[in-house]
């Protein structure tokens, strides 16, 4: 599903990945981790086309990322490729169901498309009740779990996550470990989750971990 070839990240004179290759399977979870400065995140946004490399190359379902202009990177983004961050970057005036409705309106999906396949993912997050709920009504759990239905509307084929139960408590920090495998179980995507929780880290099918922005 995802294959890196040689990423290569400069900032200046700072080289803050050193030639990565990865492979990801279809339906595969893959944990990366290591300490803070170690590229983690930048390697998430490369592979997420979010960034681009200095050199090397992104293939996800083999189509290479480099190859495509900045719209159509774009549109393969929002119709393929779904995101989980640690902050949810929920709109404040827009509810549950508008906010997770939002990718879709952009793909140009109908309203009435849209907010049927809306409810269903609020629903099977367990917040069926909260969907007219605006972020500030819900809890810090709730708000991360209509933020990944609001990742998931557009049925994407890969999601990317970075640290996204790293304002989570405990327990609700595991509540929303199972439900990546729920949903990967149920809608079949491949999960790269970018975390420093170390149950999450070892529960994934594959844990890799990043030193020096390589792989060790």
């Amino acid at each position: 599903m995802i294959k890196a070839i040689e990423i290569r990240k400069k900032y200046g004179e700072l080289e803050v990945l050193k030639g990565i290759n990865l492979e990801v399977a279809k339906g595969e979870i893959l944990s990366i981790t290591g300490s803070s400065g170690a590229g983690k995140t930048t390697l998430l946004h490369i592979l997420g086309s979010l960034d681009k490399a200095s050199s090397g190359k992104v293939l996800i379902n083999n189509i290479n990322l480099n190859t495509l202009s900045e719209k159509e990177l774009a549109n393969y983004r929002n119709k393929q490729i779904g995101f989980v961050f640690q902050f949810h970057h929920l709109l404040p005036e827009f509810t549950a169901l508008e906010n997770v409705c939002i990718p879709a309106f952009i793909a140009k999906e109908s309203k009435k498309d849209a907010t049927k396949r809306a409810l269903e993912l609020i629903d099977f997050m367990g917040l069926k009740d909260r969907a007219n709920h605006k972020p500030m009504e819900l809890s810090g759990g709730e708000q991360q779990r209509i933020a990944i239905a609001r990742a998931l509307i557009n049925q994407p084929k890969v999601v990317f996550a970075d640290e996204p139960s790293g304002n989570l408590d405990e327990d609700r920090s595991k509540d929303l470990h199972d439900l990546f495998f729920n949903l990967r179980d149920e809608f079949g995507q491949t999960y790269v989750i970018v975390t420093h929780n170390k149950e999450l880290a070892e529960r994934a099918d594959r844990q890799i971990i990043l030193k020096d922005g390589c792989i060790i």
